[in-house]
Protein backbone atom coordinates (compact mmCIF):
# COMPACT_ATOMS: atom_id res chain seq x y z
CA UNK A 1 0.00 0.00 0.00
CA UNK A 2 0.84 3.41 -0.58
CA UNK A 3 0.05 6.92 1.35
CA UNK A 4 -3.38 8.33 0.05
CA UNK A 5 -2.20 11.62 -1.57
CA UNK A 6 -4.60 14.70 -1.02
CA UNK A 7 -3.87 15.72 -4.43
CA UNK A 8 -5.92 15.11 -8.03
CA UNK A 9 -4.81 12.98 -10.80
CA UNK A 10 -3.69 15.75 -13.56
CA UNK A 11 -5.17 15.04 -17.04
CA UNK A 12 -2.48 13.61 -20.02
CA UNK A 13 -3.17 13.90 -23.32
CA UNK A 14 -1.86 12.93 -26.95
CA UNK A 15 1.26 11.92 -27.65
CA UNK A 16 4.08 14.45 -28.93
CA UNK A 17 5.19 12.05 -31.51
CA UNK A 18 3.69 9.15 -33.00
CA UNK A 19 4.14 5.89 -30.87
CA UNK A 20 5.19 7.89 -28.32
CA UNK A 21 3.49 8.24 -24.26
CA UNK A 22 0.72 10.56 -23.23
CA UNK A 23 1.89 14.08 -22.67
CA UNK A 24 2.85 14.81 -20.30
CA UNK A 25 5.29 12.27 -18.59
CA UNK A 26 4.92 10.52 -15.31
CA UNK A 27 6.85 11.16 -11.98
CA UNK A 28 9.80 8.80 -12.01
CA UNK A 29 8.33 7.07 -8.78
CA UNK A 30 5.48 5.57 -11.60
CA UNK A 31 2.77 7.91 -9.64
CA UNK A 32 0.22 10.26 -11.86
CA UNK A 33 1.38 13.71 -11.66
CA UNK A 34 -1.31 15.50 -9.34
CA UNK A 35 -2.68 18.82 -9.22
CA UNK A 36 -2.71 20.35 -6.03
CA UNK A 37 -5.96 21.20 -4.44
CA UNK A 38 -7.52 18.03 -4.80
CA UNK A 39 -11.35 17.83 -3.05
CA UNK A 40 -11.40 13.90 -3.06
CA UNK A 41 -8.15 11.93 -1.84
CA UNK A 42 -7.02 9.10 -5.07
CA UNK A 43 -4.80 6.02 -4.15
CA UNK A 44 -2.45 6.15 -6.50
CA UNK A 45 0.40 3.28 -6.85
CA UNK A 46 3.62 2.28 -8.36
CA UNK A 47 2.72 0.32 -11.47
CA UNK A 48 5.03 -0.90 -14.62
CA UNK A 49 3.84 1.14 -17.91
CA UNK A 50 2.05 -1.34 -19.87
CA UNK A 51 3.88 -2.38 -22.93
CA UNK A 52 1.23 -2.51 -26.01
CA UNK A 53 2.68 -5.32 -28.47
CA UNK A 54 4.80 -3.88 -31.45
CA UNK A 55 2.68 -6.21 -33.64
CA UNK A 56 -0.09 -3.86 -33.09
CA UNK A 57 1.06 -0.82 -34.37
CA UNK A 58 3.26 -0.72 -37.03
CA UNK A 59 5.91 1.74 -36.56
CA UNK A 60 5.05 4.16 -39.33
CA UNK A 61 1.17 3.82 -38.00
CA UNK A 62 1.55 3.34 -34.41
CA UNK A 63 -1.63 5.01 -32.53
CA UNK A 64 -1.08 8.48 -31.16
CA UNK A 65 -3.07 7.51 -27.94
CA UNK A 66 -1.41 4.20 -26.55
CA UNK A 67 -1.90 4.73 -22.80
CA UNK A 68 0.52 3.35 -19.69
CA UNK A 69 -1.57 1.03 -17.58
CA UNK A 70 0.14 3.31 -14.86
CA UNK A 71 -1.96 6.54 -16.25
CA UNK A 72 -5.09 4.76 -16.25
CA UNK A 73 -5.47 3.19 -12.95
CA UNK A 74 -8.85 3.06 -11.95
CA UNK A 75 -9.74 5.64 -9.06
CA UNK A 76 -12.31 3.54 -7.29
CA UNK A 77 -10.08 2.24 -4.60
CA UNK A 78 -6.83 2.28 -3.45
CA UNK A 79 -3.99 0.24 -4.74
CA UNK A 80 -6.23 -0.06 -7.77
CA UNK A 81 -4.29 -0.95 -10.77
CA UNK A 82 -4.70 -2.21 -14.36
CA UNK A 83 -2.83 -4.93 -15.77
CA UNK A 84 -1.11 -4.82 -19.17
CA UNK A 85 -3.48 -6.14 -21.64
CA UNK A 86 -2.87 -9.33 -23.30
CA UNK A 87 -2.30 -10.27 -26.28
CA UNK A 88 -4.26 -9.49 -29.19
CA UNK A 89 -6.03 -6.36 -27.43
CA UNK A 90 -5.31 -2.96 -27.55
CA UNK A 91 -5.91 -0.45 -25.05
CA UNK A 92 -9.29 1.55 -25.41
CA UNK A 93 -8.66 5.36 -26.29
CA UNK A 94 -9.87 7.47 -23.83
CA UNK A 95 -10.84 11.20 -24.00
CA UNK A 96 -11.60 13.94 -21.69
CA UNK A 97 -13.14 13.55 -17.83
CA UNK A 98 -17.23 14.16 -18.01
CA UNK A 99 -16.90 16.04 -14.52
CA UNK A 100 -14.50 18.67 -13.93
CA UNK A 101 -11.27 17.54 -12.36
CA UNK A 102 -11.89 14.04 -13.05
CA UNK A 103 -10.48 10.67 -14.72
CA UNK A 104 -10.23 10.72 -18.43
CA UNK A 105 -13.15 9.05 -19.80
CA UNK A 106 -14.22 6.02 -20.49
CA UNK A 107 -12.43 3.84 -17.74
CA UNK A 108 -9.54 2.21 -18.69
CA UNK A 109 -9.97 -1.24 -20.07
CA UNK A 110 -7.91 -3.65 -22.62
CA UNK A 111 -10.47 -4.38 -26.44
CA UNK A 112 -9.85 -7.19 -28.16
CA UNK A 113 -9.14 -6.46 -31.61
CA UNK A 114 -12.34 -8.20 -33.11
CA UNK A 115 -14.30 -6.26 -30.32
CA UNK A 116 -12.81 -2.92 -32.08
CA UNK A 117 -14.01 -4.50 -35.38
CA UNK A 118 -17.36 -4.62 -34.05
CA UNK A 119 -17.81 -1.68 -32.33
CA UNK A 120 -16.07 0.24 -35.80
CA UNK A 121 -19.72 1.31 -36.91
CA UNK A 122 -21.61 1.58 -33.13
CA UNK A 123 -19.33 4.09 -31.95
CA UNK A 124 -16.14 4.97 -34.19
CA UNK A 125 -15.88 8.20 -32.07
CA UNK A 126 -14.65 6.21 -28.71
CA UNK A 127 -12.82 3.44 -30.34
CA UNK A 128 -9.13 3.94 -31.63
CA UNK A 129 -8.89 2.17 -34.20
CA UNK A 130 -5.21 1.25 -35.73
CA UNK A 131 -4.19 2.06 -38.88
CA UNK A 132 -2.38 -0.16 -40.83
CA UNK A 133 -1.94 1.90 -44.05
CA UNK A 134 -2.27 5.13 -44.96
CA UNK A 135 -5.38 6.47 -47.00
CA UNK A 136 -5.00 6.51 -50.58
CA UNK A 137 -8.80 5.75 -52.09
CA UNK A 138 -9.68 8.99 -53.54
CA UNK A 139 -12.70 11.29 -52.18
CA UNK A 140 -16.18 9.45 -52.97
CA UNK A 141 -18.07 12.50 -53.58
CA UNK A 142 -16.85 15.48 -56.06
CA UNK A 143 -16.40 18.56 -55.06
CA UNK A 144 -19.04 21.25 -55.57
CA UNK A 145 -17.82 23.24 -58.78
CA UNK A 146 -18.78 26.72 -57.73
CA UNK A 147 -22.12 28.44 -59.63
CA UNK A 148 -21.15 29.82 -62.63
CA UNK A 149 -24.94 30.39 -63.80
CA UNK A 150 -25.53 34.45 -63.94
CA UNK A 151 -27.44 36.17 -61.91
CA UNK A 152 -31.59 36.66 -62.86
CA UNK A 153 -31.23 40.11 -62.42
CA UNK A 154 -28.38 41.98 -63.31
CA UNK A 155 -26.50 44.43 -60.47
CA UNK A 156 -26.29 47.40 -60.89
CA UNK A 157 -23.11 49.66 -61.79
CA UNK A 158 -22.52 51.97 -59.40
CA UNK A 159 -23.19 55.32 -60.33
CA UNK A 160 -20.96 57.69 -61.53
CA UNK A 161 -19.72 60.25 -59.27
CA UNK A 162 -19.38 63.09 -60.69
CA UNK A 163 -15.84 64.00 -59.66
CA UNK A 164 -14.74 60.71 -61.47
CA UNK A 165 -16.10 62.29 -64.71
CA UNK A 166 -14.13 63.57 -67.53
CA UNK A 167 -13.78 67.19 -67.68
CA UNK A 168 -13.36 69.66 -70.25
CA UNK A 169 -12.37 72.69 -68.56
CA UNK A 170 -13.17 72.03 -65.37
CA UNK A 171 -16.45 71.30 -66.30
CA UNK A 172 -18.09 68.02 -67.34
CA UNK A 173 -20.04 67.24 -70.32
CA UNK A 174 -23.61 67.32 -69.08
CA UNK A 175 -22.57 70.75 -67.39
CA UNK A 176 -21.43 72.14 -70.83
CA UNK A 177 -24.62 71.15 -72.24
CA UNK A 178 -26.73 72.98 -69.89
CA UNK A 179 -24.62 76.14 -70.61
CA UNK A 180 -24.96 76.07 -74.24
CA UNK A 181 -28.38 75.82 -74.29
CA UNK A 182 -28.79 78.70 -71.68
CA UNK A 183 -26.63 80.28 -74.17
CA UNK A 184 -28.50 79.55 -76.60
CA UNK A 185 -31.82 80.62 -75.47
CA UNK A 186 -29.79 83.83 -74.23
CA UNK A 187 -28.42 84.63 -77.40
CA UNK A 188 -31.38 83.99 -79.18
CA UNK A 189 -33.52 86.32 -76.40
CA UNK A 190 -31.21 89.25 -76.92
CA UNK A 191 -31.36 88.92 -80.96
CA UNK A 192 -34.93 89.51 -80.95
CA UNK A 193 -34.78 92.24 -78.55
CA UNK A 194 -31.82 93.62 -80.89
CA UNK A 195 -34.20 93.06 -83.86
CA UNK A 196 -37.19 95.50 -82.35
CA UNK A 197 -34.75 98.21 -80.92
CA UNK A 198 -33.06 98.43 -84.35
CA UNK A 199 -36.61 98.57 -86.45
CA UNK A 200 -37.31 101.53 -83.68
CA UNK A 201 -34.76 103.02 -84.18
CA UNK A 202 -34.93 102.83 -88.36
CA UNK A 203 -38.48 104.32 -88.32
CA UNK A 204 -36.56 107.52 -86.44
CA UNK A 205 -36.46 110.35 -88.81
CA UNK A 206 -32.33 110.78 -88.62
CA UNK A 207 -31.75 106.99 -88.99
CA UNK A 208 -34.38 107.03 -91.92
CA UNK A 209 -32.07 110.45 -93.66
CA UNK A 210 -28.81 108.36 -93.18
CA UNK A 211 -30.32 105.17 -94.86
CA UNK A 212 -31.04 107.64 -97.70
CA UNK A 213 -27.36 108.90 -97.76
CA UNK A 214 -25.54 105.81 -97.30
CA UNK A 215 -27.87 103.06 -98.74
CA UNK A 216 -24.97 100.64 -97.67
CA UNK A 217 -22.75 100.33 -100.85
CA UNK A 218 -21.05 102.70 -102.91
CA UNK A 219 -20.27 103.44 -106.73
CA UNK A 220 -17.12 100.85 -107.72
CA UNK A 221 -14.96 103.09 -110.80
CA UNK A 222 -16.19 102.33 -114.17
CA UNK A 223 -13.85 100.00 -115.54
CA UNK A 224 -14.45 97.62 -112.64
CA UNK A 225 -15.61 94.48 -114.15
CA UNK A 226 -18.92 92.95 -114.14
CA UNK A 227 -19.33 88.97 -113.46
CA UNK A 228 -17.51 86.27 -111.64
CA UNK A 229 -14.80 84.27 -113.94
CA UNK A 230 -14.27 80.73 -114.29
CA UNK A 231 -11.00 80.75 -112.30
CA UNK A 232 -12.98 82.88 -109.28
CA UNK A 233 -15.37 80.00 -109.43
CA UNK A 234 -12.54 77.07 -108.97
CA UNK A 235 -10.62 79.05 -106.42
CA UNK A 236 -13.75 79.48 -104.11
CA UNK A 237 -14.06 75.89 -104.37
CA UNK A 238 -10.60 75.10 -103.82
CA UNK A 239 -10.36 77.44 -100.86
CA UNK A 240 -13.77 75.99 -98.90
CA UNK A 241 -12.30 72.28 -99.60
CA UNK A 242 -8.91 73.25 -98.30
CA UNK A 243 -9.97 75.26 -95.13
CA UNK A 244 -12.65 72.55 -94.07
CA UNK A 245 -9.79 69.70 -94.04
CA UNK A 246 -7.44 72.14 -92.42
CA UNK A 247 -9.52 73.12 -89.56
CA UNK A 248 -10.33 69.43 -89.17
CA UNK A 249 -6.83 68.55 -88.86
CA UNK A 250 -6.00 71.46 -86.87
CA UNK A 251 -8.84 70.46 -83.63
CA UNK A 252 -7.35 66.67 -84.51
CA UNK A 253 -3.83 68.21 -83.60
CA UNK A 254 -5.11 69.96 -80.58
CA UNK A 255 -7.05 66.77 -79.24
CA UNK A 256 -4.49 64.35 -80.23
CA UNK A 257 -2.89 62.22 -77.04
CA UNK A 258 -0.89 59.72 -78.64
CA UNK A 259 -0.25 60.11 -82.60
CA UNK A 260 -1.15 56.51 -84.76
CA UNK A 261 1.71 57.03 -86.93
CA UNK A 262 4.94 59.66 -87.51
CA UNK A 263 6.65 61.13 -90.31
CA UNK A 264 10.50 61.18 -91.00
CA UNK A 265 11.41 63.79 -94.24
CA UNK A 266 13.88 61.82 -97.17
CA UNK A 267 15.82 65.33 -96.74
CA UNK A 268 16.07 65.13 -92.71
CA UNK A 269 15.94 61.84 -90.96
CA UNK A 270 16.80 63.17 -87.85
CA UNK A 271 13.04 65.42 -87.68
CA UNK A 272 9.76 63.58 -87.06
CA UNK A 273 6.22 64.56 -86.52
CA UNK A 274 3.04 63.15 -85.85
CA UNK A 275 1.00 62.01 -89.10
CA UNK A 276 -1.61 64.61 -88.43
CA UNK A 277 0.84 67.19 -88.45
CA UNK A 278 2.56 66.32 -91.47
CA UNK A 279 -0.84 66.19 -93.14
CA UNK A 280 -2.38 69.58 -91.54
CA UNK A 281 0.90 71.33 -93.17
CA UNK A 282 1.04 69.87 -96.49
CA UNK A 283 -3.06 71.04 -96.88
CA UNK A 284 -1.58 74.30 -95.39
CA UNK A 285 0.85 74.25 -98.55
CA UNK A 286 -1.46 73.56 -100.82
CA UNK A 287 -3.83 76.15 -99.61
CA UNK A 288 -0.63 78.87 -100.14
CA UNK A 289 -0.48 77.50 -103.58
CA UNK A 290 -4.38 78.40 -103.97
CA UNK A 291 -4.20 81.42 -102.17
CA UNK A 292 -1.05 82.69 -104.64
CA UNK A 293 -3.02 81.62 -107.71
CA UNK A 294 -6.02 83.97 -106.51
CA UNK A 295 -4.07 87.28 -106.13
CA UNK A 296 -2.14 87.10 -109.14
CA UNK A 297 -5.58 86.30 -111.15
CA UNK A 298 -7.55 88.79 -108.75
CA UNK A 299 -5.04 91.80 -109.50
CA UNK A 300 -4.42 90.26 -112.98
CA UNK A 301 -8.35 90.73 -114.14
CA UNK A 302 -9.32 93.79 -112.07
CA UNK A 303 -11.77 91.78 -109.97
CA UNK A 304 -9.57 93.43 -106.83
CA UNK A 305 -11.66 96.73 -106.56
CA UNK A 306 -14.78 94.48 -105.89
CA UNK A 307 -13.11 93.48 -102.26
CA UNK A 308 -10.31 96.61 -101.57
CA UNK A 309 -12.15 99.97 -100.06
CA UNK A 310 -11.50 102.34 -102.61
CA UNK A 311 -13.44 104.97 -100.91
CA UNK A 312 -14.12 106.03 -97.29
CA UNK A 313 -17.50 106.04 -97.60
CA UNK A 314 -17.15 102.39 -97.43
CA UNK A 315 -17.36 102.73 -93.30
CA UNK A 316 -21.22 104.60 -92.85
CA UNK A 317 -22.07 102.28 -95.70
CA UNK A 318 -20.91 99.21 -93.90
CA UNK A 319 -22.63 100.60 -90.70
CA UNK A 320 -25.50 100.93 -92.58
CA UNK A 321 -25.84 97.66 -94.33
CA UNK A 322 -25.05 96.28 -90.76
CA UNK A 323 -27.90 97.98 -89.19
CA UNK A 324 -30.22 96.63 -92.32
CA UNK A 325 -28.71 93.32 -91.44
CA UNK A 326 -30.17 93.51 -87.93
CA UNK A 327 -33.68 94.71 -88.48
CA UNK A 328 -34.02 91.56 -90.84
CA UNK A 329 -35.04 93.74 -93.87
CA UNK A 330 -31.32 92.75 -95.96
CA UNK A 331 -30.15 95.20 -98.04
CA UNK A 332 -30.20 94.60 -101.58
CA UNK A 333 -27.42 92.21 -102.93
CA UNK A 334 -26.63 92.86 -106.14
CA UNK A 335 -22.78 90.87 -105.88
CA UNK A 336 -22.96 89.87 -109.61
CA UNK A 337 -22.02 93.96 -110.07
CA UNK A 338 -20.76 95.38 -106.59
CA UNK A 339 -21.09 93.89 -102.87
CA UNK A 340 -22.15 96.15 -100.00
CA UNK A 341 -19.64 97.83 -98.31
CA UNK A 342 -20.20 94.98 -94.84
CA UNK A 343 -19.23 92.26 -97.25
CA UNK A 344 -16.34 94.00 -99.03
CA UNK A 345 -14.99 94.66 -95.41
CA UNK A 346 -15.29 91.34 -94.35
CA UNK A 347 -13.94 89.85 -97.60
CA UNK A 348 -10.95 92.16 -97.18
CA UNK A 349 -10.22 91.37 -93.74
CA UNK A 350 -10.55 87.85 -94.36
CA UNK A 351 -7.82 87.84 -97.40
CA UNK A 352 -5.74 90.44 -96.52
CA UNK A 353 -5.48 90.28 -92.99
CA UNK A 354 -6.80 87.01 -91.50
CA UNK A 355 -4.91 84.64 -93.84
CA UNK A 356 -1.37 86.58 -93.93
CA UNK A 357 -1.94 86.33 -89.73
CA UNK A 358 -2.35 82.40 -90.40
CA UNK A 359 0.67 81.84 -92.42
CA UNK A 360 3.06 83.85 -90.75
CA UNK A 361 1.92 82.01 -87.43
CA UNK A 362 1.68 78.77 -89.26
CA UNK A 363 4.94 78.92 -90.83
CA UNK A 364 6.53 79.86 -86.99
CA UNK A 365 5.21 76.66 -85.65
CA UNK A 366 6.45 74.63 -88.27
CA UNK A 367 9.44 72.54 -89.65
CA UNK A 368 10.09 75.40 -92.22
CA UNK A 369 10.92 78.02 -89.12
CA UNK A 370 14.72 77.84 -88.89
CA UNK A 371 15.88 76.16 -85.52
CA UNK A 372 19.15 77.77 -85.20
CA UNK A 373 18.19 81.12 -84.89
CA UNK A 374 18.34 82.54 -81.38
CA UNK A 375 17.77 86.27 -82.18
CA UNK A 376 14.81 85.96 -84.81
CA UNK A 377 13.16 83.22 -82.37
CA UNK A 378 13.41 85.88 -80.01
CA UNK A 379 12.15 88.42 -81.93
CA UNK A 380 9.17 86.27 -82.63
CA UNK A 381 8.46 83.51 -80.39
CA UNK A 382 6.63 80.34 -80.96
CA UNK A 383 4.24 81.46 -77.71
CA UNK A 384 3.25 84.64 -79.65
CA UNK A 385 2.83 82.45 -82.66
CA UNK A 386 0.26 80.00 -80.40
CA UNK A 387 -1.68 82.94 -79.61
CA UNK A 388 -2.13 84.04 -82.83
CA UNK A 389 -2.98 80.89 -84.90
CA UNK A 390 -5.76 79.56 -82.88
CA UNK A 391 -8.02 82.84 -83.06
CA UNK A 392 -7.51 83.26 -86.64
CA UNK A 393 -8.59 79.51 -87.27
CA UNK A 394 -12.20 80.44 -84.74
CA UNK A 395 -12.31 83.80 -87.09
CA UNK A 396 -12.31 81.27 -89.98
CA UNK A 397 -15.24 79.23 -88.39
CA UNK A 398 -17.09 82.04 -87.44
CA UNK A 399 -16.78 83.93 -91.27
CA UNK A 400 -17.45 80.37 -93.22
CA UNK A 401 -20.55 80.31 -90.67
CA UNK A 402 -22.22 83.45 -91.40
CA UNK A 403 -21.37 83.90 -94.95
CA UNK A 404 -22.87 80.48 -95.89
CA UNK A 405 -25.96 81.33 -93.92
CA UNK A 406 -26.77 85.17 -95.69
CA UNK A 407 -25.92 83.45 -98.97
CA UNK A 408 -29.04 80.91 -98.28
CA UNK A 409 -30.94 83.66 -96.73
CA UNK A 410 -30.72 86.58 -98.96
CA UNK A 411 -31.65 85.03 -102.46
CA UNK A 412 -30.24 81.19 -102.20
CA UNK A 413 -30.49 80.08 -105.77
CA UNK A 414 -29.19 83.35 -107.53
CA UNK A 415 -26.15 83.59 -105.55
CA UNK A 416 -25.17 80.00 -105.85
CA UNK A 417 -25.52 80.66 -109.61
CA UNK A 418 -22.72 83.83 -109.07
CA UNK A 419 -20.43 81.86 -107.51
CA UNK A 420 -20.60 78.17 -108.72
CA UNK A 421 -22.46 78.13 -112.26
CA UNK A 422 -21.17 82.16 -113.28
CA UNK A 423 -24.23 82.92 -114.53
CA UNK A 424 -26.44 85.76 -113.16
CA UNK A 425 -30.30 84.13 -113.41
CA UNK A 426 -32.39 82.02 -110.76
CA UNK A 427 -32.71 78.26 -111.47
CA UNK A 428 -31.05 75.13 -109.52
CA UNK A 429 -27.55 74.89 -111.56
CA UNK A 430 -25.48 76.47 -108.79
CA UNK A 431 -27.48 74.62 -106.03
CA UNK A 432 -26.69 70.96 -107.27
CA UNK A 433 -23.16 72.04 -108.43
CA UNK A 434 -23.18 73.65 -104.84
CA UNK A 435 -24.17 70.19 -103.12
CA UNK A 436 -21.95 68.33 -105.03
CA UNK A 437 -18.80 70.42 -103.68
CA UNK A 438 -20.58 69.74 -100.42
CA UNK A 439 -20.82 65.27 -100.95
CA UNK A 440 -16.75 65.99 -102.17
CA UNK A 441 -15.87 67.93 -99.21
CA UNK A 442 -17.87 65.74 -96.96
CA UNK A 443 -16.38 62.64 -98.50
CA UNK A 444 -12.60 63.59 -97.93
CA UNK A 445 -13.37 64.78 -94.24
CA UNK A 446 -14.28 61.32 -93.81
CA UNK A 447 -11.20 59.60 -96.22
CA UNK A 448 -8.79 61.67 -94.10
CA UNK A 449 -7.88 58.56 -92.07
CA UNK A 450 -4.34 57.36 -91.48
CA UNK A 451 -5.27 54.47 -93.88
CA UNK A 452 -5.67 57.01 -96.61
CA UNK A 453 -2.75 59.42 -95.65
CA UNK A 454 0.05 57.20 -95.12
CA UNK A 455 0.30 55.91 -99.06
CA UNK A 456 0.49 59.38 -99.98
CA UNK A 457 2.57 60.46 -97.37
CA UNK A 458 5.09 57.65 -97.61
CA UNK A 459 5.87 59.24 -100.79
CA UNK A 460 7.76 62.14 -99.12
CA UNK A 461 9.39 60.36 -96.56
CA UNK A 462 9.07 57.47 -94.43
CA UNK A 463 5.58 56.45 -92.23
CA UNK A 464 5.64 54.50 -89.46
CA UNK A 465 6.16 54.29 -85.51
Amino acid sequence: MVSTLEVQPRRRGLPRVSGGDPWPPLRADGAAVLAPGAAAPVAAAPVAAAQVPAAQFPSAQAPAAAVPAAATAAAAGPAAHFEAPASGAVLQRRGLPRVAGGDPWPPPRAVPDAAITRARDDQPETIAEPISEPISEPISEPIAEPNTEPLAEPLAEPAVQASDRRRYRGRTLPHWAVIGVLGAGALLLLGALAVLVVRWMLGTEPLQNFLTDYPGEYHLPEWAPEGIPWWLSWAHFFNVFLMALIIRSGFQIRTETRPTAFWTPKWNPTRKISLTIWFHQSLDLLWLVNGAVFLVLLFATGQWVKIVPTSWEVFPNALSAGLQYASLNWPTENGWVNYNSLQQLAYFATVFLAAPLAVASGIRMSGLWPKNAPRLNKVYPIELARAIHFPVMLYFVVFIIFHVTLVLATGALRNLNHMYAGQDVVNWTGFWIFAASLLVIAGSIFAARPLVIAPIASLFGRVGR
